[in-house]
């Protein structure tokens, strides 16, 4: 914390959770999840995750335009 901050500081905390998926899992982890449930979560997270790299390299080979938020 700097100069006694706690609402920065606990901003960024919350950023830094929100980033890692913390705050997913613990919702997540609140109720029971059935098995097919959980298949179908993770292949939608697995297709989601092939989406954003298929776009990401995309982006880096020039076939698609860089958006505002992707600066990299």
């Amino acid at each position: 914390m700097r100069d006694n901050n706690v609402e920065q500081a606990l901003k960024a905390l919350k950023k830094k959770m929100q980033r890692e998926g913390t705050f997913r899992e613990m919702k997540r982890r609140n109720h029971y999840e059935k098995p097919s449930e959980k298949r179908a979560r993770q292949k939608a997270e697995a297709i989601r995750r092939a989406r954003k790299l298929a776009r990401k390299r995309a982006q880096r080979e020039g076939l698609l335009p860089r958006t505002a938020t992707a600066r990299r």
